[in-house]
Order: structure tokens, then C-alpha cells, then sequence
């Protein structure tokens, strides 16, 4: 377990920190966090990590729900031993492809303008399992185009019906291209290694099933979203045939997790 972590710090040092040559504090205010709090709906917690050392500036008290320490004083060390041994090469690949992208594929003016999201699985203070859906935001950008100061959201999706996957997802927040579920495997951000680089759920999808997505997120059946939208098992089951066609899915537990990872679906309660 150390050795994987070894091995993503040192990753990390070779991308992030040597680039970043001095060490510059992030200024928090008051109405930063409050700000921040509305991008964390539910149960989550959030930071802000300064990518020349990887030191965790700013942690909100709700990490104290997931880690058995004063959020005062966790550090990204204390992050990385909650992730579960079966998600350690998964989160190792996802970091590859993150940095990869903000530093070498994206351009300057960009950076800011995109967030990136996975999920995974953590093991909390209780020692139960849940998934977690992971997402940043660059704050500040260096002359040489690497970011500098990051803010990152995890957020407990466990009672969606999704689990974790081996893909990362780019989201531009200004309306340019997005990319989403790239496949993680080379290590590195290929645009070509995206389902459909020009997949927008959002636009393919319409009001009604993203309305049934939303509660075959919830864990309902057809019988049940039927019975709610006074409509026959028959027509959701179609409904169901159709939103898998288009999101190129092969059943409704990956459909939730693109959808997730998407923004129809949100961290917190549909």
C-alpha cells in the first residue's frame, strides 16, 4: 500500500511540484467558503491543495464525517490511505490522465475553464465502503501553464446505483468542448480514448428521461417509475432501451455512472 502511494507522490512531484517553484498561499476568505459550500451538496467535504508541496490549505469541518482526524490536520497523505487497495492503480492511471491533461494537452487560457471528475471508493471512519465522486477545480494557473492552486470536491454518491469506473471525465464550464469518460488505461489524456468525444448527454437526452434516469438512480424499477408518471411498465422499458441506445451503455448501473459524471445527475438526492 505505501509503495502505491510512494509511487503517485513521486508522480505527482515530477508533474506538479517542480514546476511550481515557490510557494504561494492561496488566500481564503469567508466568502470563498460559502461559495465553495454551495459546489457540495450533501455529504462531502472539500479542500483546496497547493500543488507545489501538495499541502492541503483549507479543509472543510465535514471531513471529519470520512477521516478519524481534525480536518485541521489531515493531509493529502491522510486522503490517499481512505481509498480502498483495489482502487490504488485505478487512482494512480486517473491522476496520470488528469495531469496529463491540464499540462500538457490543454492550453493555458484554458486550465481554469475545466473541471475534472471520477469516482471511486473510499473506506471511511467507520470502516464502511462507499463511492465517492471526486471533482476539481484549478483556482490559480503559473505562467508555464501548470496549475497552482486546486479545489477539489469529494462527494458520497453510495446511494446512487453507480459504481466506481476506470474513466475520467473534462468538463468545460464556459460552454466549450467537454470530454467525457476517457478511458484511463495508456495513463496519459488521449482525446481519441473518449467514448464519443462530442457525447453530451444533456443534449441527447430529453426532459422525460432524464427524468427516468434520475429514479433508476434512486434504485426504482419500471414498475415503479410507471406508477409514478401514470404511464405502463412497457413505455419506461423502452424509454430505458432508448436512453441506453443513445448513451451507448450496456446496462442502467453504467448509465447512471455517465450521467453522473455528466452533471444530469447531482451528488446530492434527485
Amino acid at each position: 500500500m505505501q509503495n502505491d502511494f510512494n509511487e503517485i507522490s513521486k508522480y505527482w512531484n515530477e508533474r506538479y511540484s517542480q514546476k511550481v517553484k515557490e510557494y504561494r498561499k492561496f488566500e481564503v476568505s469567508a466568502d470563498f467558503i460559502r461559495f465553495a459550500s454551495l459546489f457540495a451538496p450533501g455529504n462531502s467535504y472539500f479542500y483546496i491543495v497547493n500543488l507545489h508541496n501538495f499541502n492541503l490549505e483549507y479543509v472543510s469541518a465535514t471531513a471529519k464525517n470520512f477521516i478519524a482526524k481534525d480536518p485541521e490536520k489531515i493531509t493529502m497523505q491522510d486522503l490517499l490511505q481512505t481509498v480502498i487497495p483495489e482502487e490504488h492503480q485505478s487512482i494512480s492511471l486517473k491522476s496520470r490522465v488528469n495531469s496529463h491533461f491540464y499540462t500538457s494537452f490543454v492550453a493555458k487560457e484554458e486550465v481554469l475553464h475545466y473541471k475534472n471528475m471520477f469516482t471511486y471508493r473510499l473506506k471511511d471512519r467507520e470502516g464502511e465502503i462507499r463511492t465517492m465522486l471526486y471533482q476539481a477545480f484549478p483556482l490559480s494557473v503559473l505562467e508555464n501553464g501548470t496549475p497552482e492552486h486546486v479545489f477539489c470536491i469529494h462527494s458520497d454518491v453510495s446511494h446512487l446505483k453507480v459504481s466506481s469506473t476506470n474513466a475520467v471525465s473534462f468538463v468545460h464550464m464556459n460552454g466549450g468542448k467537454s470530454y467525457y469518460n476517457v478511458d484511463i488505461s495508456k495513463g496519459e489524456f488521449i482525446a481519441e480514448a473518449t467514448e464519443d468525444p462530442g457525447l453530451d448527454l444533456a443534449e441527447l437526452l430529453t426532459e422525460r428521461e432524464k427524468q427516468i434516469v434520475k429514479r433508476f438512480s434512486r434504485g426504482l424499477n419500471a414498475e415503479q417509475i410507471a406508477a409514478e408518471f401514470n404511464l405502463s411498465p412497457h413505455t419506461i422499458k423502452t424509454h430505458r432501451k432508448n436512453i441506453l441506445r443513445k448513451s451507448d451503455c450496456t446496462n442502467t448501473t453504467e448509465l447512471v455512472a455517465k450521467c453522473l459524471t455528466n452533471g444530469i445527475i447531482s451528488p446530492g438526492l434527485n
